[in-house]
C-alpha cells in the first residue's frame, strides 16, 4: 500500500560562496594577491586601481638620465668593459664580491623538482605539491592528516579523503632528503633504518626497537629492553649508537642551506605608550571595484533576444560583485578578530616578552568577537603580525592554560619556552631529569608537576635525559 508522509528536518549546508569566502579568508597578502590577479583576468567587470609612481621618483630618474647622457662621451674612451662598471654600481666598493652570487633552493623546491620527474596522475601530483608546502622546517609532517584533508578540500574545494593524504604522503617520503614528509621523529629515524641494509642484525634490532618498544625507550626501561630484545648490554649499547648516529629531522642546518624568505606581514601592530593600534599591512578592498561603465556599454549593445549573451553579462556582473563585498568582509573580519586578540593578550604585546601571554583558544576569540570558530581558524592560520619585537605566526598566540600549585593559570607557551631554555644550556653529558626542570622551574616562580614537565617535553620532541646523554 503506498502512503505519504510529511516530516519536516532541520539539515545545516555550506553554500559554495560561503566555501569560496573561507578559502579567501585563509589567504595571506601574497595569496590574496594572486587571486586578485586571477579574477581581473577571468572577469572583465572587475578592475583595479593600481598605485602611481611618485613624481618624485620620475624627477629623479631623469635627472640620473642626464647625468649619464652628460657623461657618456667620457666613457667612450675608457678601455674598461662595460660590464665591470655596472656590476660595481649594485655594490660598495669596499664589499664588492669578486665571485657569482650562488642560487641556493629550499628543500621544498628540491622536493618538487624531483616530484616532477615522476610519472604521476593529476590527483597524486596536486596531493604529493601540497603536502611539500605545507611540511615543517625540519620536513617534518606536523599536522593531523584528517585536518590536512579537510584543509585541501577547502583549497581545491572539492573532497579530498584521508586515503589520497596518505598516498600522496608516500610518495613524498619516497623523495631525497630520506625522511621528508615523515610525520614523527620515530618514523624519521625508521625511514632512515629501512633505507639500510635491513639483514644486518644491529639495523634489524634498531628497526624492532623502534617500532615495537619505542615508548620503553623512551621511558628508560632498560631492563625491559634486554628481556624482550635479548641482548646485553654492549649489543644494546650498539644499537643505541646506531640510532644515535641518524638524524632527528630530515632537514637540518636550516639557517645555512636556506635563503631567508622575506615575509610579508598581513597586520602591523604599534605602541603609543599603552595603547595597541592595529593596522592592515596593505588594504585591498578599496583598489578593487566593478566597472560598471563597461557593464552599461555591453548591456546596451546586447540584443534581449541574445539570452546567452545576456545570462554571461548577469553573471559575471554578479561575481564581480560578489568578489568586491568579500575582500571587504575578509579584511573587516581581519580587523575585528586581530582587534581582539590583541585586547586578550594586551600587555603581551607591549611588553614583547613570551612570559606575559595568557592562555588563549579558538573559542575565547570566537566569544569575544561573535564570529564562529571556524572563522576564527582560517582568519588566524596563515597570517603574520609585525611588532616592534618582531614578528609573530598568530597560530603560536594560540596555547591552553595549565594552573600551578598557587592556582595562577599559565600558557603552557610559556612553561615549553623556559624548558626549551633550560634544555639548550644544559650539560650534554649530564642534561636534566625531569625532576630537575620542575626545580629549575620552581626557581623561576613556575610551581608545576613533574608529569606535566615530561607531557611537555614530550610535545616539544624532546627524549628523556638518559637518551640525551647517549645521544650527545
Amino acid at each position: 500500500m503506498i502512503t505519504q508522509q510529511q516530516s519536516q528536518r532541520q539539515q545545516l549546508r555550506i553554500l559554495p560562496q560561503q566555501i569560496q569566502l573561507l578559502n579567501l579568508y585563509f589567504l595571506n597578502s601574497l595569496e590574496l594577491q594572486q587571486r586578485i590577479k586571477n579574477e581581473l583576468e577571468e572577469n572583465p567587470f572587475l578592475d583595479t586601481q593600481e598605485e602611481k609612481p611618485a613624481d618624485e621618483a620620475d624627477t629623479k630618474l631623469t635627472k640620473e638620465s642626464s647625468q649619464d647622457f652628460e657623461s657618456s662621451e667620457e666613457h667612450m674612451y675608457d678601455d674598461r668593459p662595460d660590464y665591470k662598471s655596472d656590476y660595481q654600481n649594485y655594490f660598495d666598493s669596499d664589499v664588492a664580491p669578486n665571485a657569482a652570487i650562488v642560487n641556493v633552493t629550499t628543500f621544498k623546491e628540491d622536493a618538487i623538482q624531483q616530484l616532477h620527474m615522476l610519472e604521476l596522475s593529476k590527483e597524486d601530483q596536486e596531493t604529493a605539491e601540497y603536502l611539500i608546502d605545507i611540511l615543517s622546517p625540519q620536513g617534518l609532517m606536523d599536522r593531523p592528516l584528517d585536518e590536512v584533508a579537510d584543509d585541501m578540500s577547502f583549497h581545491f574545494q572539492n573532497v579530498i579523503t584521508e586515503e589520497t593524504i596518505k598516498r600522496g604522503l608516500a610518495i613524498v617520503q619516497s623523495l631525497d632528503p630520506i625522511g621528508i614528509g615523515a610525520v614523527s621523529i620515530q618514523e624519521c629515524l625508521l625511514i632512515q633504518l629501512r633505507a639500510m641494509n635491513v639483514k644486518r642484525p644491529d639495523v634489524k634490532c634498531a628497526i624492532n626497537l623502534l617500532e615495537n618498544h619505542f615508548n620503553d625507550l623512551m621511558h628508560r626501561q632498560f631492563e625491559k629492553l634486554h628481556h624482550t630484545l635479548k641482548v646485553d648490554d654492549d649489543e644494546l649499547r650498539v644499537v643505541l649508537n646506531l640510532i644515535g648516529s641518524l638524524k632527528f629531522y630530515p632537514v637540518t642546518e636550516i639557517s645555512r642551506h636556506d635563503p631567508k624568505n622575506t615575509i610579508i606581514p598581513d597586520f602591523i601592530i604599534t605602541n603609543y605608550g599603552d595603547t595597541v593600534q592595529v593596522t592592515l599591512f596593505s588594504s585591498r578592498a578599496g583598489s578593487v571595484f566593478v566597472n560598471q561603465s563597461l557593464h552599461d556599454q555591453l548591456a546596451n549593445q546586447i540584443s534581449q533576444k541574445d539570452k546567452t549573451a545576456s545570462q554571461y553579462v548577469k553573471s559575471k556582473l554578479s561575481s564581480a560583485q560578489w568578489f568586491v563585498n568579500a575582500v571587504k568582509q575578509r579584511e573587516d573580519t581581519m580587523m575585528r578578530i586581530m582587534q581582539c586578540i590583541v585586547e586578550m593578550q594586551r600587555e603581551y604585546f607591549i611588553e614583547g616578552d613570551i612570559r606575559f601571554l595568557k592562555p588563549m583558544v579558538l573559542r575565547n576569540v570566537a566569544e569575544m568577537s561573535g564570529m564562529d570558530i571556524s572563522t576564527i581558524s582560517r582568519i588566524t592560520g596563515n597570517k603574520y603580525a609585525e611588532t616592534h619585537f618582531g614578528l609573530i605566526y598568530l597560530k603560536d598566540l594560540f596555547s591552553e592554560g595549565i594552573a600551578d600549585k598557587k592556582g595562577d593559570v599559565i600558557s603552557n607557551k610559556v612553561i615549553q619556552s623556559v624548558i626549551g631554555e633550560a634544555i639548550e644550556s644544559e650539560d650534554k653529558k649530564h642534561p636534566y631529569t625531569d625532576q630537575q626542570l620542575v626545580n629549575l622551574l620552581a626557581q623561576k616562580g613556575y610551581n608545576i608537576a613533574r608529569r606535566t614537565v615530561a607531557k611537555y617535553r614530550e610535545q616539544m620532541q624532546v627524549p628523556i635525559a638518559q637518551i640525551r646523554a647517549v645521544w650527545a
